[in-house]
């Protein structure tokens, strides 16, 4: 990534850049309302302390056809990309110098809808993912923990703002996007990543 566009906002232990206003207001308008009426937006059951329960949330997931993706016990098969979401890849790549094959879009309709405290760290990401999160709609805060002392880091992600983690943050932080009883109107949020290609069995190589 070019390390001039952002300073680090991660104390120690991790690489975090947040780039407000990447998509100025007009263009981030256009960008939201697309993405809310051509995404198959879907309710979405994690396996949490033994039992299935709903994320209070709308997902969808877009990618390669071997981007597959297991978190909280459910297997993610992506849908084919949309030439909306093929576009802002190659933006995003081209911001990030770093290749994506997959997105994760969510919506939270209002306040109420949040998501839980976690890391981005499943082996099919890699060792140091770098994963560009971008938010379209109502400002929502973004929470940051370390894993091991009581550092925080709080976020306030607005209207075309672009987030960036990279380097060994998913380690050692975990973020939330918790509820609040602020009234809130809707937010898209993307993520996107690099899926790596599952292994050939017995180890062998895939073939050209």
């Amino acid at each position: 990534m070019n390390q001039a566009i952002a300073d680090n906002l991660a104390p120690f232990d991790g690489e975090l850049y947040w780039l407000r206003g990447f998509y100025p207001t007009a263009s981030a308008d256009d960008h939201f309302e697309r993405l809310l009426t051509e995404l198959t937006w879907q309710s979405e059951q994690i396996h949490l302390f033994g039992r299935w329960v709903t994320v209070p949330r709308l997902m969808a997931w877009y990618g390669d056809a071997d981007a597959h993706y297991r978190y909280s016990g459910v297997d993610h098969a992506p849908l084919p990309w949309t030439a909306h979401l093929q576009a802002l890849r190659g933006e995003l790549e081209t911001a990030c110098e770093h290749p994506f094959n997959s997105v994760l879009a969510n919506l939270y309709r209002d306040g109420r809808d949040s998501m839980g405290l976690h890391a981005d760290d499943e082996p099919e990401l890699g060792r140091n993912p770098l994963i560009a999160s971008l938010s379209f709609g109502d400002s929502r805060l973004l929470r940051f923990r370390h894993k091991r002392g009581r550092e925080t880091l709080d976020i306030d992600l607005a209207h075309g703002d672009l987030l960036i983690m990279a380097g060994s943050l998913q380690h050692h932080w975990r973020h939330e996007l918790p509820k609040t009883r602020l009234a809130k109107q809707a937010r898209i949020n993307l993520t996107f990543r690099r899926i790596a290609a599952p292994p050939s069995p017995l180890g062998q190589s895939a073939p050209n």
